[in-house]
């Protein structure tokens, strides 16, 4: 149990690569706040199992990431930060030229405005306690690009870039902060898209994997919610004490072409 006695606070994290970082930071015994923009009984359940399963306290606070007031809330509210993952975001895909206006706003304040918010409340806290981890999700998108993904390139790209800065601003103090680069993850949301992208191709559950949706990922393998949970894991251990500042690929060597 690595990580007994500590919290961590997880935006984005009723499901997809949110609830899978949740899950392996509580099995190393960290209590961990659950988050979300919905208030379902759905929501406290998955936390009160979390608990439940690995022993430690678990709970689920709402707090929309698009809004700077209730990102800054979200840690008020969960009253200790040890951990911060910053996780929450949201995809649209469209041409630069018709790219529409709110999409962009929410994007950037999703993905990238929203781990701003948090670390500025986090930091005070991890302050008091005397230390303190910020684990960005960025994505591979964080470091190179895509066509129509503008949006979302740039947000991971200011998410990148935050990081440093955070780092280099707590660098003196025993506070670290990295970004994770994902690339494709599978998650409940792409085993769904799998099917539908088979009858577009007329192409085998195998085959439309390994040359459409991991077409750009080297080693054709998707990357598991449990490899990123343990990325974080290490990140927050004692061995990653001068690892400040930098990046992370998880993306099957994505980043190496």
């Amino acid at each position: 149990m690595e990580l007994k006695g500590k919290t961590a606070v997880i935006t984005g994290s009723n499901s997809g690569i949110g609830l899978g970082v949740a899950r392996e930071l509580a099995k190393a015994g960290a209590n961990v706040v659950l988050n979300s923009f919905t208030d379902n009984d759905e929501d406290h359940a998955l936390a009160a199992d979390i608990g439940s399963e690995f022993g430690v306290e678990a709970r689920y606070i709402k707090a929309d990431m698009s809004k700077p007031d209730e990102c800054r809330a979200l840690i008020e509210k969960a009253g200790v930060c040890d951990i911060l993952v910053n996780n929450a975001g949201i995809q649209y895909v469209a041409g630069i030229d018709e790219f529409p206006v709110e999409k962009w706003d929410a994007i950037i304040a999703i993905n990238m405005s929203s781990a701003f918010h948090t670390t500025a409340a986090a930091l005070p806290v991890m302050r008091k306690a005397g230390w303190g981890r910020v684990i960005n999700i960025a994505s591979a998108h964080g470091l190179t690009a895509s066509p129509y993904k503008s949006a979302y390139v740039a947000a991971k790209h200011g998410v990148v870039g935050l990081t440093k800065v955070t780092a280099l601003e707590t660098a003196e103090e025993p506070i670290t902060a990295n970004a994770i680069c994902p690339g494709y993850v599978l998650t409940p949301l792409v085993e769904k898209q799998i099917p539908d992208t088979m009858k577009k191709y007329n192409m085998g559950r195998d085959e439309v994997i390994r040359n459409v949706l991991l077409e750009r990922q080297p080693s054709k393998e998707f990357a598991t919610v449990e490899q990123l949970g343990g990325t974080c894991i290490f990140l927050a251990s004692d061995h990653a004490a001068q690892i400040t500042g930098t990046t992370i690929s998880v993306d099957g060597g994505w980043t190496a072409l």
